[in-house]
């Protein structure tokens, strides 16, 4: 099972290369990981994609907890609402007689074109990994000739008030 877990922790040389260092010390395989600064400059969000039963996360959870640098720890179950989102630059062939099939694809996705060439566009799309998963299965034959995707990034929703 896939899961999600956002990490916040102390922007410093090393940290990371500890958290990532957990993982592959237990021979937890890493699906996906972005971090960035947040608003304050010394704090990072790490978020980190990794598939295991519930067991591993939590054994995951405790030693990352364990983590001096670390500030606070949040799995993304099904239990909590979150918004998950991910981003994918895409280089696709658009030659003369492709070029309105592709315009319409990334249309209909709400992409955008980030950069024309006289024989290829490069897109970008936000979303759900299935919905990138969807416009690169509809533009593979078209002809994709590169694909760059950032790791998944998650945030809790807010409760909502009555």
């Amino acid at each position: 099972m896939k899961h999600t877990i956002s990490v916040l922790l102390q922007n410093k040389p090393g940290v990371l290369s500890r958290v990532t260092g957990l993982f592959s010390g237990r021979g937890f395989n890493i699906e996906s990981l972005c971090v960035a600064e947040t608003l304050d400059p010394n704090v990072s969000c790490l978020t980190v994609v990794s598939r295991g039963d519930e067991a591993i996360i939590e054994q995951i959870t405790k030693q990352l907890n364990k983590l001096i640098d670390v500030i606070k720890v949040t799995e993304m179950t099904a239990d909590k609402d979150f918004v998950e989102r991910e981003m994918a630059l895409i280089r696709v062939k658009a030659e003369a007689h492709t070029r309105a099939e592709v315009l319409r694809v990334i249309d209909i996705f709400r992409g955008k074109v980030v950069d024309v060439s006289a024989k290829s566009y490069a897109v970008e799309i936000t979303g759900t990994a299935s919905k990138i998963q969807a416009v690169i299965d509809i533009l593979r034959p078209i002809g994709i000739k590169e694909i760059i995707r950032t790791g998944s990034i998650a945030m809790c929703r807010t409760a909502k008030t009555k």
